[in-house]
């Protein structure tokens, strides 16, 4: 086997979910998509944005991101 520096990738294959959000929600979901291509003139679904706004949340949580990296679940 060859040593290489770059260790093989992890799985990246997305996962498909569903959820259920309330009418207020949803209404603000389209509102950003809204604001977002008014702000960097291209439109893109809220289905796109969604999960960018998820990861940008997740990763601004100091506790969440240390109890992730302590090995809490």
């Amino acid at each position: 086997m060859v040593d290489l520096k770059l260790p093989a990738l992890p799985d990246r294959t997305p996962v498909k979910m569903s959820i259920h959000v309330m009418p207020e929600l949803s209404d603000a979901l389209r509102d950003y998509a809204k604001m977002y291509a008014a702000a960097y003139g291209r439109e893109e679904p809220v289905s796109v944005l969604v999960p960018a706004m998820l990861e940008a949340f997740l990763s601004s949580d100091r506790a969440f991101s240390k109890s992730r990296a302590r090995g809490a679940k």
